[in-house]
């Protein structure tokens, strides 16, 4: 797979859906969560219900961004065995037609060397997403992430100023996750009342498509989300659901799915 091919794909897909009047349906996955076979099945499940973008979580012992839920997927799949490579293992042979967004902390990418990201587009994947290098943090690193094969997503947080959501937004590609709370990942019941004023300050600082996750769980909070922004990120809910079955996670992919594509164009 080219490097073009590679990065050009997320921005691809967001031109697609643009032109569709829809909105990407994003579920996370941990991979290796419940186990390396569950996690293919899950992948062809969710590309076959209409995910458009999938996040693919690269197991870490640290995971300090994380809920209850994300941790212990992500032990789970440590457990079993999964690594970096592992991870690429099962991207790659899940062949799937939608785009795949690397969703990691430094250390394991670090720890993976510095041809990780190559490797990681030659198997299939298409972004990566840092959670814990905010702009500025490092400029060697940044330039090696953003420089790469795969397009680079950065976190926005609600309360980033306005002209530091512009800073994070040039420095990243694909587009922008939008954080809607702080504090970790995990189900809730009531997105913020401040959300659409965020997702305005935001879209003032960027042309960059805007995705928002953390919390969303339901069908009407995946519609209110859709709404207003470009695409629903859903993790936590989609990771419980896998602990009962993959039919259980991909069922509800399927609701959020449907309940996304009652927004109007």
């Amino acid at each position: 797979m080219s490097a073009t091919t590679s990065s050009e794909r997320v921005a691809e897909r967001f031109a697609q859906l643009r032109a569709s009047g829809r909105r990407a349906l994003i579920p996370y996955i941990t991979a290796g969560h419940p186990s390396r076979q569950a996690t293919l099945e899950l992948l062809a499940g969710l590309e076959g219900v209409g995910a458009d973008i999938i996040e693919v979580g690269v197991p870490f012992s640290d995971p300090m961004a994380d809920g209850p839920i994300i941790q212990a997927s992500s032990q789970k799949a440590l457990a079993g065995g999964m690594t970096f490579d592992g991870v690429l293992d099962i991207v790659s042979a899940a062949r799937l037609g939608i785009p795949v967004i690397l969703f990691t902390y430094l250390n394991p990418l670090l720890a993976a060397g510095r041809d990780a990201l190559t490797r990681a587009a030659d198997a299939g994947v298409h972004g990566v997403l840092v959670t814990d290098l905010p702009v500025g943090a490092d400029s060697s690193l940044e330039r090696w992430l953003g420089d790469g094969p795969l397009a680079f997503i950065r976190l926005v947080a609600p309360t980033t100023p306005a002209q530091r959501m512009a800073e994070i937004a040039q420095h990243g590609s694909g587009f922008v996750y939008l954080i809607s709370r702080l504090g970790v990942t995990g189900v809730r019941d009531q997105l913020p009342a401040d959300l659409p004023d965020t997702i305005a300050r935001l879209r003032r600082a960027t042309d960059l498509p805007i995705c928002v996750g953390f919390g969303v769980s339901r069908p009407e909070q995946a519609r209110a989300v859709a709404a207003l922004a470009d695409g629903v990120v859903v993790g936590s809910a989609i990771v419980r659901a896998a602990d009962e079955s993959v039919a259980s996670a991909v069922k509800l992919a399927s609701s959020l799915r449907a309940a996304m594509d009652t927004v109007s164009p």
